[in-house]
């Protein structure tokens, strides 16, 4: 079984600015969990904070017996090298590299897995082609494709379907809900609340610190969505850490 992961006081910096500030709470184990908020609200920061990539200034991720090696990490298109001479089948078996290790070749079992894995996402006998030359929707199902060749106890997604058509966002969602339905847990970034609303039975509603976190239908009230805009409104560009970790992050 999975483990949850426990924020406590959870404050981290980004260019020596509070970016999440004093965050609470807990992803149950094997929940469905989308992060929502304005523009700055930290969310990246956080989902970077989740799965190691950024250190906290104050306070903790507690991830139980979970490694950073058991979740896997969808980033930011933004950030993903299109220009890197690498394959679809290629890109897909890096799904594997905690199994097979960097020094060793695909066995047959996993080059069988890369084959399932992009059928599962409606890209059957795109092996050969050159990631670079794929669209963004076809580039999104083949990121998928490799979280499903890391097979992740947990799974997060910094805002997965941005600049996708609507056919790619519907079935990469079925295929989120089918990781829900087994077991593990799932935790996105996600702009678009009717979308929520629809799959995300929870949700954390941030503005750098929590506005609200639980049940999507309570959390996305008008009255937690307008505090969050207004939280957003008073936003310093020049805002420091608070004074108990101002030195931290340095």
């Amino acid at each position: 079984m999975n483990s949850d992961i426990v924020l406590r006081n959870l404050t981290v910096t980004y260019e020596r600015r509070p970016a999440v500030h004093h965050l609470n709470g807990c992803f149950a184990a094997g929940s469905l969990t989308a992060i929502v908020g304005p523009n700055g609200a930290g969310k990246s920061t956080l989902i970077k904070a989740l799965v190691g990539l950024m250190k906290p200034a104050e306070g903790q991720v507690q991830r139980g017996r979970l490694s950073t090696r058991a979740i896997g990490y969808l980033p930011q298109a933004a950030e993903i090298d299109r220009s890197f001479p690498l394959s679809v089948a290629d890109t897909v078996a890096m799904g594997a590299w905690a199994e097979i290790g960097s020094l060793l070749g695909l066995g047959r079992r996993q080059v069988r897995r890369t084959r399932e894995a992009l059928a599962a996402v409606g890209l059957a006998g795109f092996e050969d082609h050159r990631i670079g030359a794929l669209s963004s929707g076809q580039l999104q199902r083949v990121l998928f494709a490799r979280l499903l060749m890391q097979d992740a106890e947990v799974i997060v997604l910094d805002e997965p379907f941005t600049a996708i058509d609507a056919r790619t966002t519907q079935d990469l969602l079925r295929l989120m809900q089918y990781w829900h339905q087994q077991g593990r847990t799932v935790i996105a970034v996600l702009h678009d609340l009717d979308q929520v609303r629809l799959h995300f039975p929870q949700t954390l509603l941030m503005a750098r610190s929590a506005i609200a976190w639980g049940a999507t239908g309570t959390v996305l009230s008008a009255e937690n969505l307008d505090r969050a805009r207004n939280m957003a409104e008073f936003w310093s560009p020049e805002a420091t850490a608070c004074n108990s970790h101002a030195g931290a992050g340095r």
